[in-house]
């Protein structure tokens, strides 16, 4: 599809949503959807980051532990060692840190570990460093780091906290602990650091996406559809921000955007067989059964290979809104495409759905009726078939077979009560009020309606003045 075409599309589509919104419940299905953290692999790779912490190991006289004139010579050593043969600097650094020496020994000996991706003993040097300067911020900063790569939210959550309280923060620190509230389910926190590392880092596509996410989460969709339109601005083929805005629209009652994003997915060729029946489902709300009926093909062909449930489910759906002929084109789609990986209670679902299908555009015929004849003999407690049967020989004016199909019905305790009202209404069409009472009567000691109840009283009516 060129990109005309997919404007015309879905110009149509929005027109036609349009005009449906206008008679029909704006409400549309919400599907429960995963969105996904930011990636912390960027965040670790960003050269932004790197640079603050390799920056890191410089001194900041004001806040931070004395170091003598030896070890200032030594971190200069170090320092020169880092950039080709961190194994040397540690152990440069490990013969020489001491209960006694600063802990900007222990932080060094620390950063030299954590590139090295030795995570456990870089944590015991940055604890130590803390243990010997309790308002060492940069250490809490690595212990935040360490504890966020290990998945110690809570750890990295008191670190970062401890961090800021003592006055410093960057868009990272704010942006990481963004990230542990929100492994932790805590979305409002999560917004707050997000907001303000995005404050700080406005281009950042991680701390927009994390926003994102966060407000999402507490099903703040004005929010988090502002947030997409910025992401989509910049990242206009990016299958999940068309996705993730969908649902923020359907969660704001906005099914003509939610559609036009996912016709958009679509045209893009980054549609899934999961965002197709979504898809479907908003034109179902809408009652738009054409549009969605080509939706749920789409969504099907999309991945033929796929367990048929959904698009049956689909086709039922289509089926109960009125949509007869689309339901119809939909199981011949899915027959067409998949008859071979159909389990015969597939088949028998399809089978009787088609039935339903046709005895409810008045429709059924011989065909109808020898496909539930088979279906039967496969299986002769298939109450539904049985019911279905007892329909189409009723509507066929043959009443014998219509009351024997729903006598065997009646025989399975699913379908009981509702049997025994059809046998009650066909004996009542024949004036044998006296024969069909005793049957309503107990269909509704089974299972109590109103509108059995009315019809008692009508039969009972006629009963007597029949006598």
């Amino acid at each position: 599809m060129n990109m005309n075409q997919s404007i015309s599309t879905i110009t149509i589509i929005c027109l036609a949503l349009a005009s449906a919104v206008a008679r029909a419940d704006d409400s549309a299905p919400l599907p429960s959807m995963t969105i996904a953290q930011p990636d912390l692999a960027l965040i670790w790779n960003d050269p932004g980051f790197q640079k603050s912490f390799v920056g890191g190991y410089g001194i900041n006289a004001e806040v931070e532990p004395r170091i003598s004139q030896d070890d200032l010579a030594l971190l200069e050593l170090v320092r020169q060692l880092m950039g080709d043969n961190l194994a040397a600097a540690e152990a440069l650094l490990r013969d020489s840190v001491q209960p006694e020496s600063s802990a900007t020994l222990d932080l060094t000996l620390g950063g030299t570990r954590f590139q090295q991706d030795k995570l456990d003993e870089a944590l015991a040097n940055y604890r130590s460093a803390v243990a010997k300067f309790p308002t060492f911020r940069r250490a809490y900063r690595c212990i935040g780091l360490i504890c966020t790569r290990t998945s110690d939210f809570d750890g990295a959550i008191a670190a970062f906290n401890r961090m800021i309280e003592l006055g410093a923060a960057d868009a990272y620190t704010y942006g990481l602990l963004g990230y542990c509230h929100s492994a932790k389910q805590d979305y409002q926190p999560a917004e707050a650091a997000y907001r303000n590392a995005l404050l700080l880092q406005p281009q950042s596509v991680e701390w927009r996406l994390g926003l994102t996410r966060s407000v999402f989460k507490q099903a703040k969709y004005e929010d988090a559809a502002s947030l997409l339109d910025v992401l989509l601005n910049t990242f206009p083929d990016k299958a999940d921000f068309w996705l993730l805005q969908a649902h923020t629209y359907l969660g704001l009652k906005q099914p003509v955007n939610a559609a036009v994003n996912l016709e958009i997915l679509d045209s893009i060729g980054k549609s899934t067989a999961d965002s197709l029946y979504t898809l479907g489902d908003i034109y179902i709300s809408q009652t738009l059964p054409d549009l969605a009926v080509r939706a749920y093909e789409r969504a099907f062909l999309n991945s033929p290979r796929q367990d048929v449930t959904r698009a049956m489910r689909s086709s039922e759906l289509l089926a109960s809104r009125g949509g007869v002929a689309a339901a119809n084109a939909l199981i011949e789609v899915i027959k067409a495409n998949a008859a071979e990986t159909l389990s015969d209670a597939q088949r028998t679902k399809l089978l009787k759905l088609q039935a339903r299908l046709a005895m409810s555009a008045g429709k059924g015929d011989d065909a109808t009726a020898a496909a539930l004849e088979e279906i039967v003999q496969m299986d002769p407690l298939d109450g539904e078939a049985l019911m279905l049967l007892g329909q189409h020989y009723n509507r066929a004016a043959k009443p014998d077979h219509a009351i024997m199909y729903y006598e065997r019905a009646a025989g399975i305790d699913a379908f009981t009560a509702n049997a025994k009202v059809k046998i009650a209404q066909i004996l009542v069409s024949q004036a044998r009020f006296a024969e069909a009472l005793p049957l309503l009567r107990d269909a509704q000691s089974l299972k109590p309606r109103d509108d059995v109840a009315r019809y008692i009283e009508q039969v009972e009516r006629a009963s007597k003045s029949k006598n």
